[in-house]
């Protein structure tokens, strides 16, 4: 039965902290090893794409998760699958190839997808209607936090690291290790405390090999018959664009020296700016955007979101001009970027949580976020030799421009799908 006396408080913030930290170890912390090991900008965006395939082809086992054990026994198993691969790669890191080293970050990725699968179902089924859009800003908050704290706090760490020691390898060990560890301490807290909902039981026997394969086909014929699909997915891949194009260059921006046009602030910087001022403003965004979004509706709040979310990249156009060296010029423009980007994600989730509401939600939502990787990951690809040949200045002026997508999907979604 549900567990009714136990606050969402209790569980979904640190659900979705690590839901994110594994997404940013992969994506960034990762990134950061291998631009730290020599690695190009125009190669990175390829190496991390290849490594976080596992978040593409997510909805292709999503459909047995929805008979195979529960959406709990899931999220608990692939905790503690993550806690020991990255506990692994910290040990081996120093001595490990760069073929191995990659296998075991996709080993971790595998394993975050599918507990993105698993902790996304158990929120719907765990939480009302109402309470999921109450919780969603929280939801977002953390997650968006867990991926600040990898490429925040984490990164900033390896940059202290590597001052102090003067060892990449070592010192990308050493953070790679309190990851693994933070995620086991979360892994053994929700052993111990992640509510049972009445909805979320082991249906193993209840189908035939047969019955699951058609299910499994089902699954995705229903997604693709829902009324405005194609619009929902032409949202899904546009409404992120400008953050999908930057992403994955903001490392390497603070990185860069003047001579190619980078900021020249280094590892620590851009750990101390989005690891405490960016954080902060993240946290507040994404509680506010909830709030915001439960109250007005999703319909009203699609332009104020999107503006929020796309406008604040301005921030990145105007450092690559004017290069910045006060950490508190920096930081008060990376807490602008922030807010507003944790005040308009909210807009992106609740869209994908009100379109799959229905029969195999849990299912449809895995296919909706491998949609989001899609968004996020096809510019990455050409992100890195689009700046290579643009330089920051032109670069960042293309991500402003970009923001006409954000634009024309928050479009989309109020005429040709939002019905609230």
């Amino acid at each position: 039965m549900n567990d009714t006396r136990r606050t969402p408080w209790a569980w979904v913030p640190t659900l979705y902290l690590v839901e994110g930290l594994p997404y940013a170890i992969v994506n960034t912390v990762a990134l950061a090893v291998f631009k730290d090991m020599g690695v190009d900008n125009g190669t990175l965006g390829p190496l991390t794409t290849l490594i976080s395939l596992p978040w593409l082809i997510k909805p292709l086992w999503s459909p047995f998760m929805d008979i195979f054990r529960s959406k709990r026994w899931w999220i608990l198993l692939t905790q503690f699958t993550m806690f020991i691969t990255l506990a692994a790669i910290a040990l081996f890191l120093p001595v490990c190839s760069m073929s191995a080293l990659m296998a075991l970050f996709v080993i971790v990725a595998f394993a975050s997808a599918t507990h993105d699968i698993s902790a996304d179902g158990f929120y719907m089924l765990a939480l009302d209607r109402q309470r999921q859009s109450s919780f969603v800003g929280i939801r977002n908050t953390f997650y968006r936090g867990g991926l600040v704290l990898g490429q925040g706090l984490l990164v900033m760490l390896g940059g202290m690291l590597q001052k102090r020691t003067g060892s990449v390898e070592g010192s990308w060990s050493k953070v790679i290790l309190i990851s693994a560890a933070l995620i086991a301490v979360i892994a053994v807290y929700h052993l111990l405390t992640l509510p049972k909902a009445s909805e979320d039981i082991d249906r193993r026997g209840s189908r035939t090999a047969s019955e699951i394969l058609s299910g499994f086909g089902e699954s995705f014929k229903s997604f693709f018959l829902k009324k405005g699909v194609w619009w929902a997915i032409a949202f899904m891949l546009l409404f992120r664009l400008p953050e999908a194009l930057s992403l994955n260059l903001l490392y390497p921006f603070f990185k860069d020296g003047a001579d190619v046009g980078g900021l020249g602030a280094g590892t620590q910087m851009y750990g101390l700016v989005y690891g405490t001022f960016g954080v902060v403003a993240l946290l507040l965004g994404g509680i506010l955007g909830g709030i915001y979004a439960s109250k007005v509706g999703l319909r009203r709040a699609m332009w104020p979101m999107a503006l929020s979310l796309a406008v604040p990249c301005a921030v990145y156009l105007l450092m690559a001009i004017f290069r910045p060296e006060s950490v508190w010029s920096i930081g008060s423009l990376i807490v602008l970027d922030q807010f507003g980007y944790g005040f308009g994600f909210t807009a992106y989730t609740l869209f994908m949580m009100q379109f799959v509401d229905g029969p195999l939600k849990t299912s449809h939502y895995a296919i909706c976020t491998a949609f989001m990787w899609l968004s996020m990951k096809l510019p990455a690809l050409v992100a890195g030799y689009l700046q290579q040949w643009l330089g920051y200045v032109g670069f960042f002026t293309l991500v402003m421009v970009s923001c006409a997508g954000t634009f024309l999907a928050a479009e989309i979604a109020r005429r040709k799908i939002v019905t609230e």
